[in-house]
């Protein structure tokens, strides 16, 4: 996935109001947009060096996009919105063999109770393939990617519509993408949303398969790296 424009560096001085975030870019001041709704720990923090581009829409409120942000030697993309484009590039391209030999891919198919899956992908005598992404961005512990940031209704509220796809006889896939440089393992974060954990759970006992991918992050883009393992029963530290 490439920048939709050239990065530019500025330094953050706030994120306020969840989609909003002011920086320090060239001698100005600017508000980006934050496409973030999570609490976003340990990839806020004032001072640090961010990514951001400039939207070429003249009629935007917001000309510019918080793209991704320096913590200590590692890139961390906070832009939500990045680990679909990456994922359905990446599948397209045939890269991520899991998710490899279907015919056709559908964005943001209805199913379940009133929610929309990331990825439909079909292909001739095998069952559709339900395919949910999540962009992870939270480390607590070196090497150690985890999801939630915060408690998400929305998220396990997904799990317990993937398991509902399963027993329906179709494949579904829950795919993290670690969208930071400096993690080689993936938990879930317990602690922060016992709720989740527990639907994730469930959902995996009911045949939910779970995928855990690292990207490497440059000035011009980013793409899928590397597998992580996924590491159960964490306690964090």
């Amino acid at each position: 996935m490439n920048f939709p424009s050239p990065i530019l560096k500025g330094r953050l001085l706030k994120r306020y109001k969840r989609f909003l975030a002011d920086i320090e870019l060239t001698g100005k001041v600017v508000t980006a947009h934050c496409a973030n709704p999570g609490s976003m720990m340990g990839v806020k923090t004032e001072g640090a060096t961010v990514w951001v581009t400039r939207a070429d829409n003249p009629k935007r409120k917001l000309p510019y996009d918080w793209q991704v942000i320096e913590v200590g030697t590692a890139r961390v993309c906070i832009n939500t919105a990045s680990a679909n484009r990456i994922v359905e590039e990446t599948v397209l391209a045939g890269g991520l063999p899991e998710l490899s030999g279907y015919e056709t891919l559908k964005r943001e198919v209805k199913y379940g109770r009133n929610s929309r899956i990331d990825f439909l992908l079909s292909g001739a005598r095998r069952p559709d393939c339900y395919v949910e992404v999540k962009n992870v961005t939270l480390s607590r512990e070196t090497g150690l990617a985890e999801f939630p940031d915060s408690p998400t209704v929305r998220g396990a509220k997904h799990l317990v519509e993937l398991a509902d796809v399963v027993r329906e006889g179709y494949r579904a896939v829950m795919l993290y993408i670690i969208n930071r440089t400096d993690c080689e393992r993936f938990t879930l974060a317990a602690d922060i949303d016992p709720d989740y954990a527990a639907k994730f759970a469930g959902a995996s006992q009911a045949g939910v398969e779970s995928l855990a991918y690292g990207t490497g992050i440059s000035e011009s883009g980013i793409g899928l790296v590397s597998k992580l393992s996924i590491q159960q029963g964490h306690q964090p530290p």
